[in-house]
């Protein structure tokens, strides 16, 4: 073990999200938490991304209590995926609530910060890493390179960037190929590239969606890669990492040897196996997921893919499922080319959909706009690797005065952790004083207002910040899941 591969387990997070819908309840975890947490991983990736939205929406759960229950049963780093100045919600938030999530997130648990954003625009970046980097727990503070294909982006792009993230202090890179676009030869340049110019160590993080999986990895651990994110076999490949334990295997005895015990994993892999099966019966999921090189061309992430095809569906035009494949890279390049990554994955996708279905009903593309292909063209989310084409701006209706030159600008409008309380101490209130309110007004509405001003003082004193955070998030959802807990 003279150079160890050091290896991220992600099957508390991204292998569950990537092939299960991120249905994996922290009662499915439990079990084999300390069992992890024995095996020497550089990691646990358990956190954020799509996990924080599904504890709320689907699973009943408050995800700082899972964050906090993963503290207590781990040693090992819980690493979490931000997203930036959207961290993990689909809107750009203010300064204010950016640093109040981190702070909190970081005094919950959260060992390893892993914070990207969807359009490698370091604007996006610079309050999340400020806020983990200041944080008192002094957790490890990772920037990422969004992998992605076109003729604006090459290796030396993507190394500039990281310089420009290592300049603003984070600890690593991790290069986030969300698409398992990375071929094995162009990783190996990449790594070297980075390893010489850069300096910090270098993570890799792919999808086997394309089926380049383990030979990017081999590739770049030749080339020197740090760490790699892996998932053990029941919820690896397909559309999510690959195998942890094929990959320790494959560097036993090797200069990189993992030193990581395989025979260990095994009831690991046997509990997360039934796991596995429980969430494709009560949810109704194949957990299964076929290999495409396609992914090539059109660049969808496999989860999304199959979002795409439920939309359309459910507008009668599922016949048109290889016109939206086609479409997907047209609209990405009318769009500056942006990484194909939540949320911008989604905002493509949506438009390609929209246009698919008007041509079918013989309207021009962009006839039908949502607001946030709107905001993205007009650079509302930041600057795209290239210029949106001007003839799509038109078709928009997009005015010059309307674009946004400096994001930030726009993100200082966005509401404080103030502004939530209050509209959420407002709601519990109006709901807790319901039943009486026909009552009062019926003698004096300024008697209501009274009583009310006096509950809201009271109400915005008690909520605590980790629910104000769910309510800025996802207000809709964090209300109903509030309410149906007694805690509104």
């Amino acid at each position: 073990m003279a150079n160890p591969v050091k290896i991220t387990e992600t099957v508390l997070r991204d292998a569950h999200q990537s092939l299960l819908a991120t249905r994996m309840r922290i009662g499915q975890m439990l079990p084999m938490l300390e069992s992890l947490d024995k095996i020497g991983y550089n990691a646990l990736e358990a956190w954020g991304g799509a996990t924080y939205d599904s504890c709320l929406r689907f699973l009943n759960e408050d995800p700082w209590e899972r964050l906090d229950t993963l503290k207590k049963h781990l040693k090992t780093p819980i690493q979490m995926l931000l997203r930036g100045q959207n961290l993990l919600g689909y809107n750009h938030y203010s300064d204010d609530v950016v640093r109040a999530f981190v702070r909190q997130a970081s005094a919950h648990g959260v060992g390893v910060f892993r914070i990207f954003d969807a359009l490698n625009d370091v604007t996006n970046l610079k309050t999340a890493i400020s806020a983990a980097l200041e944080a008192p727990e002094k957790p490890h503070v990772q920037g990422c390179l969004v992998y992605t294909i076109s003729e604006f982006h090459t290796n030396q792009t993507f190394v500039d960037l990281a310089k420009v993230l290592k300049d603003m202090g984070v600890h690593s890179i991790c290069i986030k190929d969300m698409s398992g676009l990375l071929k094995p030869y162009v990783a190996e340049d990449l790594v070297k590239k980075l390893k010489e110019q850069v300096g910090l160590p270098i993570e890799l993080h792919t999808h086997y969606t394309s089926g380049f999986g383990s030979m990017t990895y081999m590739k770049a651990i030749e080339a020197g890669v740090d760490i790699i994110d892996c998932a053990l076999s029941p919820l690896a490949n397909d559309t999510s990492q690959p195998c942890t334990e094929t990959m320790v295997a494959t560097l036993e005895g090797t200069e990189r040897d993992t030193g990581l015990d395989r025979q260990a994993m095994d009831p690991i892999a046997k509990h997360f196996l039934g796991v596995k099966k429980e969430i494709m019966k009560e949810f109704n999921l194949p957990g299964y997921f076929d290999v495409n090189p396609k992914v090539l061309d059109f660049q969808i992430p496999g989860g999304m893919l199959s979002n795409m095809v439920n939309q359309l569906k459910e507008m009668g035009a599922a016949d048109k499922y290889q016109e939206l494949l086609d479409e997907m890279p047209r609209v990405r390049a009318d769009l500056g080319y942006p990484p194909l990554v939540t949320p911008s994955s989604q905002i493509v996708g949506t438009m390609a959909t929209m246009n698919v279905i008007m041509q079918a009903n013989g309207q021009p593309r962009y006839t039908m706009v949502p607001n946030e292909v709107r905001d993205l063209a007009r650079g509302k989310f930041g600057k795209t690797p290239a210029p949106v084409k001007p003839e799509v701006l038109k078709a928009m209706k997009i005015k010059p005065e309307e674009m946004v030159t400096d994001c930030a600008v726009e993100d200082a409008k966005a509401p404080t952790m103030d502004d939530f309380r209050k509209e959420l101490a407002g709601k519990k209130v109006d709901l807790k004083l319901a039943s009486i309110r026909s009552q009062l007004d019926s003698v004096d509405p300024a008697i209501f207002e009274q009583v009310r001003a006096s509950q809201l003082e009271k109400v915005m004193a008690e909520i605590p910040e980790e629910d104000v955070l769910s309510y800025a998030l996802f207000p809709q959802v964090a209300e109903a899941f509030f309410k149906a807990n007694g805690r509104m």
